[in-house]
This record gives structure tokens, sequence and C-alpha cells, in this order.
């Protein structure tokens, strides 16, 4: 079975779709700063769709790779010519494969940071583009200000045309730009944090104003950072998935990418050298990506939140799981239509109760098995940004807010560290230590747990969250999961 290649793509079997374009043709027109799983499954597939109908073939992707683990990635990408397998996974089985060739490059920055700096800097280069985490924007996360005593920062700071962060990269690249009379590239983040665009804009812009306060100022005024929503569930790689796609389809790929079929980018349209025509291929490129925003923050993440510790203390792990479960699937619809919904702005060309049901087929695909593990992790986080504040908008309509107080009770449950069969739940927080301290409080003074300023602010001392809360966990230390649920929705729910 011959590897994959440029060389090996007419031997694939015909069921694999391979790129319909000659790849010789694409030329680089986006740096691309934390090539993983999502961004092939995303951002990627988007541009090779455009491409195979003729169009964008000079906004080819140059991946980039900053961090030491991604030396693999750059090892694999080159023996196989940039190419991989995309593999979407549909519930019933079925899967649909297809060949990626958007990506021309691949330039591993601690080898050559001078390479990727004048790969950046090069007027072909119209959109740098970034999928670094949340923690890769390098901010406090109690001040939310640019950290500039992170050890790498200062290094950066101090050797500028040697950087090692992604933020000293793209500054050095826009000041050879500047220097030269090339106009800047556009700066595209493609996180899943809220305001990406405007998280982007300030951290690259303390960081540049560190090191130089014109530059800072120029950054600020001339370079666009363009705010998106992005949504594809993409799990990690696992070996049974390259074997499989070995096995039944005949392809030898070190890396192959799996999704499901879902897939949404919602775009702002604020670019200074042009874009490749995404919305031909199905991205939303709107003047106000806010409201898409709030709708997927607030009612997909909000409700694995709700799903993944009632789930995990009713002996449940993953989230195809739950969400066969009637019982559950009826407490999540009420959350969304009930508590999460009624926060929301009208949002242009979707329909909500349509979305909220695709929500619910989404998490239900048991060829995905996302862990409930994984929607667990870095709960605190997560629940201050995505739930707190339906909570808090509820209570000042007048809304309801039990459900939503009954799962951060849930969460204040599971990290008690102990499941209802008595096993131990392996907590994975940066704040595991605090919360876990916590929680093992909850039997004696119950309110501990949201007495805590820094993640709820003062939501504790608002009687009817403080209620419905303590109602909540009393039935969980008392009943089980499962039993509260029940009375969420069968009693509660229609009180």
């Amino acid at each position: 079975m011959p590897a994959l290649s440029n060389a090996t793509l007419n031997q694939l079997d015909s069921r694999v779709a391979v790129p319909g374009y000659d790849r010789r043709r694409v030329t680089p027109g986006i740096v691309h700063i934390g090539v993983g799983g999502f961004h092939r499954a995303h951002q990627a597939m988007y541009l090779d769709e455009l491409m195979s109908r003729g169009l964008a073939l000079d906004w080819g992707i140059v991946g980039v790779g900053v961090m030491p683990g991604d030396r693999r990635m750059q090892k694999v990408l080159a023996a196989q010519d940039h190419l991989y397998t995309l593999v979407v996974k549909r519930p019933d089985g079925h899967r649909e494969t297809r060949v990626i060739g958007s990506m021309v490059d691949y330039l591993f920055a601690p080898d050559d940071p001078e390479a990727v700096i004048e790969c950046m800097a090069a007027p072909a280069i119209r959109i740098v583009s970034l999928t670094v985490t949340e923690g890769g924007y390098n901010f406090h996360s109690v001040t939310g200000e640019f950290d500039l005593d992170n050890a790498e920062v200062r290094h950066d700071l101090a050797n500028p045309h040697t950087p090692r962060t992604a933020f000293g990269l793209v500054v050095e690249a826009l000041a050879r730009r500047r220097r030269r009379g090339v106009a800047p590239f556009t700066v595209m983040s493609c996180d899943n944090i809220q305001g990406n665009g405007e998280v982007a804009s300030r951290m690259f812009t303390a960081f540049a104003r560190a090191r130089d306060a014109e530059l800072g100022e120029w950054l600020e005024a001339e370079v666009p950072f363009p705010n998106a929503m992005v949504d594809r569930i993409t799990p990690v790689t696992a070996g049974a998935d390259v074997e499989e796609l070995a096995q039944h389809f005949g392809i030898d790929d070190a890396w192959p990418v799996v999704c499901e079929p879902f897939s949404q980018w919602v775009l702002e349209d604020r670019f200074i050298s042009g874009r490749p025509p995404v919305e031909q291929v199905g991205v939303q490129v709107v003047e106000d990506v806010v409201p898409y925003e709030l709708m997927k923050l607030r009612l997909l993440n909000a409700s694995h939140q709700a799903l993944c510790y009632f789930g995990t203390l009713a002996g449940y792990r993953y989230a195809h799981e739950v969400c066969q479960d009637p019982l559950f699937v009826e407490f999540l619809l009420g959350y969304m239509r009930h508590e999460g919904s009624p926060t929301l702005a009208p949002v242009p060309g979707v329909n909500l109760e349509r979305y909220r049901l695709t929500l619910i087929e989404r998490f239900a695909n048991p060829e995905i098995k996302d862990t409930l593990a994984r929607l667990c992790a870095e709960s605190s986080d997560r629940i201050p940004k995505w739930l707190v504040p339906v909570i808090r908008e509820q209570l000042v309509r007048g809304g309801e807010i039990h459900r939503s107080a009954a799962v951060v009770a849930s969460w204040s449950r599971y990290a008690e560290g102990i499941d209802e069969r008595g096993e131990p739940i392996e907590v994975v927080d940066r704040r595991k230590d605090e919360l876990m301290a916590l929680a093992v409080e909850n039997r004696h003074r119950p309110t501990t747990f949201i007495d805590n300023r820094e993640l709820f602010g003062d939501l504790a001392d608002a009687p009817r969250f403080r209620a419905a809360y303590l109602d909540a966990l009393q039935r969980l230390h008392e009943h089980g999961a499962r039993a509260t649920l029940e009375y969420l929705v069968h009693e509660r729910g229609r009180a």
C-alpha cells in the first residue's frame, strides 16, 4: 500500500475524493499558525472546496508550527506532499473520505524563524490565520491583560529578529512589510473564544507596543483582526482511525483527520488585502458575528456543560450515550429553549429551533465518540463564560434559571471527585486543587462553591439563583443525578 503523496493520488480507491485541480498551480496566500485537527477539518477544507471549483488557487496555505510538539506534523506533512485525508463520520456509520490539497508547505519555526518571518513578509501573503487555543493568546486569566512576564515573550522582546512565539513572528513580519512599503496582512483568528478577533488584536497590539510604541500604534490602526465563529466537532485522531483508513480505503496516511458532518464558519468581512470567496462554499460572511457567536456559546457550548457533569455522575462516558437518553434530551432542549435562547438577539438566517434540534443530533452521533471527560475539562474557563451570563440575564428579565442553576450544582458535585458509585473522578482543570477544596465543603457549607467571587462574582447573592442551586445540590446528594433530572424535567420544569 503506497504512502499518500502527489504521485499516488491516482492509485487511491474510487470512493476517495481527491483534489480535482492541478496542485502545481496553487500558490501561497495564507500562512496558518497552529495546524491541528480543527484547522485541517475546517479552514483548509473550505479552501480545498474553493480550489476544486477552480477558484482561490492563489490562496494556498503555508502551515507554521511554533510549539516543539509540532515537529511531528511537519515531518508527516512533508512526507505526504502536505496532503492528508479528511474522514467525515456520519451517525449511520457511513464514511465520506477525501484528500485535502489546499496546504502547499509547512514550516517549523524553531528550526528557522527567519524563513517563517520572510514567508509572512512576502507580498503574496495576505492573511495570517491562527488556531493556537485560548492559552496561546497569553492573557492573564483574571485581568485579561497581555502577560509581559511570560518567559518566551520576554525573549522575543529582547530578540525581535529570532522570535519563538507567534507574537514575535507575526509582529516582526508586519514590521518588515511596513519598512518595505508592503501593505499589512489581515490576522484572522479561528479559535473558539468569544470575540476572537478582538482578543487577538489586543494581544498582538500589546506585544508590538511593548516592543516599540510607534509600531504598536501603527499595528492597532492598520492591521485588521476580523471576528469569527467556528464550529465543527473534531476529535483527536486515534490509532484506530489510521488503521480503519488503511484497511477499508487502502490509504497509508500517517495523520488523517476525523470529524462530524456539520460545519459552520461565520466570518466578519474585514480584510485589508482581499480574501478568498469563501461565501461560495457556505461560509456566512457578515458585518456582525456577535449574534452567531452568542448562539453557539449559550446553546452549543453551554449545553455541553449541561450534559457532561450530569452524564458522568449518571455513569455515562460519551456525549452520544447521553444524547440517546430521552431524559437528558428533554433536559437539554428545556435549557436551550427556555433559558439559553431567550438571552439571544435575533440571529439572521438561522432558525433557532432547527439549530437546537441539530445540536442534539450532533451530540448523539455515536461515530464521533466525544468523551465527557473532554467536555468536563477546564470547567473554570467555561462555566463563567458560557453559562453564568445566561443566568445573569435571565435573573434580570425574570426568566427561568432552575436548569442553569442545576448545571452549576452538577459541576460542584462533580468537583467533589467521587462519582455515585464511589469511583474517583479525575478532575482536569488549572484550578483543580482550589475547586476540589471548595467542593469538599458541599455537604457542610453548601454555598461555599458558588461563594467563589472569581468564578461567580456576586451571583450567590441573588436569592433565586441561590435557592435553585441549593435545591439541585441537595437532590444530587440525596437522590443522584438521574432522579434530579427527573425532578427538573417532569416536576420543576412544569411548575
